[in-house]
């Protein structure tokens, strides 16, 4: 950006034969000039009119100069107005204003005005031993010569220090401090040029590679003129710091430049969250094609002259975006704006192919987090608080979808031969969309998403089976699909994450057995009424039993739409109850059979036995630990041998460890065998018992319970064979 002209008169010529006389004009009066009265006295600028002339060279300096460069327009004047309060004796400058000097100085004041006049004409035109094209410094700095202005401006200073070494200035402090405040002006205008041309670089028309690889050039020669501060504290010769100035004017740069993404958004709102993202996404595209720009066309104009611009941009484009996000980070709200911000700062802006193609060498040192851990920390809490509402909610609008479709009275699915609810899918699509959403960010979110939704489908499972259980939609296809719902969360979701999920076991199987048991109580109160007949004197002339497996049966052809491990356990439910509910009717019958009835009573119900034994294998059920049972109350009742009961009695207690002495009671009183022989195998029963007792009933323990849940009353066969 071209650089106006300053405008800076030479010294004006010493005059020893007039005395300075203080003149201070009214307030708001003119200085009168030369212009105005050709034969008025030449006075010397004292330090208001010194103040003033640099404030307007600064205004005019700062005019194009970007926003922060104005400082080191005022830099030079603190250092200057700083060395005309003290003259090179230490004494105020005030007292040096008289023009008569002791004898034997070193210096002649004839001299001094001439050397003094050359450095004005050489400061005024740009003109020195080595003269470019007669062009001044001000015009080599607008046309962007900046090395031909360095060096112009350099032997200038060169020049200025031997005057002032020379003692050329020691009668006229204040005309080397004009001097050197032309100089560090100039100075300053070309850092300002420095910047113009930074900010200028990334901008739609852009700087050619000559003028940044000038730019490099000047600032190397300055830091070689200036290596360090001098000794003696001279501020002309103080370095510029200019690779500092430039790296600045990089860093608001950047800055500018990642303003102008999404200006005028405001992604406060609750529903802002795709205003927040267009905005990242503008962001993003911004900074990828500024980073792109600098690797393809100004790295390479900097790298020729020597200059790493490379790290310096993409460090100052990392700030700018960390400085832009903390922003938006402090602004977020809800569940999705926060989510936009950590997926873009870890996704988007972090992947590795964010910038394309990665020619550039890597930054010497790490770049710092884009956001602090404090900040992450509290993005990444204040989203899982509100995860957690958002899954509740969730799990709230899967229930209601449930609910409705019961209302509607819609039969469920039938998928690949079972029965199907969208329940299962619709959680594990709610979790995995979550988890994988939170796993994208971190590690640590993920296993606090699973938490999350684990403790979420606890409570869930408990509402939707007491929902289900009392709504009016509780038929057998639709307990076989909550049943295989539950089935498939178990398989799914705990095969899949067992550490997070390993504590929903229980709830699952809870969930799933109450199901189970409430389509149980349909089959049992369809066949209750059909085992009273068993056993009796009807019974021995007719095939009761037979209704009765025919229900069985056809309950069976449900299980065939229930998932097989479910269906295997519901399955051998069912041959459990049959075996208990028979047993029960057996052990308690309505009429008592004696002589030939009791005989074929014993064979009729071992046929039954092995009716029933039969009936189930053709099902699948591998409850086979359930076959010994009614044949062996069968062999007790029709046993002519009445020895060999106890032998009996002996593999029904060892095949079912769960049965008490009440049972054994009932048992015999099948037969009245006499006070002797039932106090024998009572108390030979008694010593079975108490071994099984001592072994731990690990068959009962195992699930294998029968007699257990076989209540008997006190009748009076039984009281007589206690007897």
């Amino acid at each position: 950006m071209p650089l106006p002209q300053t405008e800076v008169s030479g010294p004006e010529p010493h005059r020893p034969q007039e005395p300075v006389e203080p003149h201070t004009p009214a307030q708001g009066a003119r200085r009168p000039s030369s212009e105005d009265a050709p034969g008025a006295r030449h006075e010397r600028p004292g330090l208001g009119t010194l103040r003033r002339a640099l404030s307007r060279v600064s205004q005019r300096a700062s005019v194009r100069a970007p926003q922060g460069e104005a400082g080191l327009l005022r830099l030079s004047g603190r250092f200057l107005l700083g060395s005309l309060r003290r003259t090179p004796d230490n004494s105020p400058a005030g007292d040096q204003t008289g023009e008569t000097t002791e004898p034997g100085l070193a210096c002649s004041r004839k001299g001094s005005s001439k050397a003094k006049e050359g450095v004005g004409r050489q400061l005024s035109t740009g003109a020195g031993p080595e003269e470019a094209e007669g062009m001044s410094v001000a015009d080599l700095i607008s046309e962007r010569q900046l090395l031909a202005a360095f060096e112009q401006l350099r032997h200038l200073e060169t020049g200025l220090e031997a005057e002032k070494a020379s003692c050329t200035f020691q009668q006229d402090p204040t005309g080397f401090a004009r001097r050197a405040m032309d100089v560090c002006l100039h100075y300053d205008g070309l850092a300002a040029e420095i910047g113009a041309i930074v900010h200028e670089t990334l901008g739609p028309d852009g700087v050619d590679g000559a003028a940044l690889a000038e730019l490099a050039r000047v600032v190397r020669a300055e830091e070689e003129a200036h290596p360090e501060p001098p000794a003696d504290g001279d501020f002309l010769r103080t370095p510029r710091r200019w690779r500092q100035h430039w790296e600045d004017a990089v860093r608001r740069s950047a800055e500018e430049r990642v303003r102008q993404a999404g200006a005028g958004e405001a992604p406060g709102a609750a529903d802002a969250a795709p205003d927040l993202a267009r905005l990242l996404a503008e962001l993003g595209a911004l900074v990828r094609r500024d980073l792109q720009k600098v690797q393809r066309e100004v790295h390479p104009a900097y790298a020729a002259a020597g200059f790493p611009a490379w790290e310096a941009y993409l460090r100052a484009f990392h700030g700018a975006v960390a400085g832009r996000l903390q922003e938006l980070a402090h602004d977020a709200r809800g569940c999705e704006q926060l989510y936009v911000l950590l997926d873009w700062a870890a996704n988007v802006y972090s992947s590795p192919d964010f910038l394309g193609s990665q020619d550039q060498a890597v930054p010497s040192e790490p770049l710092p987090p884009l956001l602090a851990p404090d900040v992450w920390a509290r993005l990444e809490d204040d989203y899982t608080s509100f995860l957690e509402t958002k899954i509740s909610s969730c799990f709230d609008g899967i229930l209601q979808l449930e609910q409705s479709r019961w209302a509607a009275a819609e039969a469920p699915d039938l998928l690949q031969g079972l029965y199907h609810t969208p329940l299962s899918f619709d959680v594990s699509m709610l979790v995995a969309e979550h988890v994988k959403a939170a796993g994208a960010i971190s590690a640590e979110l993920e296993a606090t998403t699973l938490g999350i939704c684990a403790r979420a489908l606890g409570l869930f499972l408990h509402r939707f089976e007491k929902a289900f259980l009392e709504s009016g939609a509780v038929t057998e296809p639709n307990l076989c699909a909550s049943i295989n719902a539950c089935e498939e969360l178990r398989t799914h979701l705990l095969a899949k994450f067992p550490e997070s999920f390993g504590e929903l076991e229980k709830p699952l199987g809870a969930a799933a057995r109450a199901f189970q048991k409430r389509l149980l109580q349909g089959l049992q109160g369809d066949v209750q009424p059909l085992f009273r007949v068993l056993c009796t004197k009807a019974w021995l002339t007719q095939d009761l039993l037979q209704p009765l497996m025919d229900k069985v049966v056809a309950f069976s052809g449900l299980l065939e739409h229930m998932a097989p491990p479910l269906a295997q356990e519901t399955l051998q439910e069912v041959h459990r109850y049959v075996v208990r509910e028979y047993l029960t009717q057996a052990l308690r019958p309505r009429e008592r059979l004696r002589g030939v009835d009791r005989l074929s009573g014993s064979q009729k119900m071992g046929l039954e036995a092995q009716a029933i034994a039969n009936t189930f294998q053709g099902l699948g059920s591998e409850a086979t630990w359930l076959g010994q049972a009614i044949p062996c109350v069968a062999d007790i009742l029709g046993e002519t041998y009445k020895d060999d009961i106890g032998r009996h009695l002996e593999t029904l207690i060892r095949s079912y460890p769960d049965i008490r002495r009440d049972h054994v009671l009932a048992i015999l009183a099948l037969r009245r065998l006499g006070r002797r022989r039932n106090q024998h195998f009572l108390r030979h029963a008694q010593d079975l018992l108490t071994a099984a007792a001592k072994a731990g009933g690990s068959r009962a323990s195992a699930g294998r319970v029968l007699f257990e849940e076989i209540e008997l009353s006190t009748s009076v066969d039984v009281l007589i064979t206690c007897i």
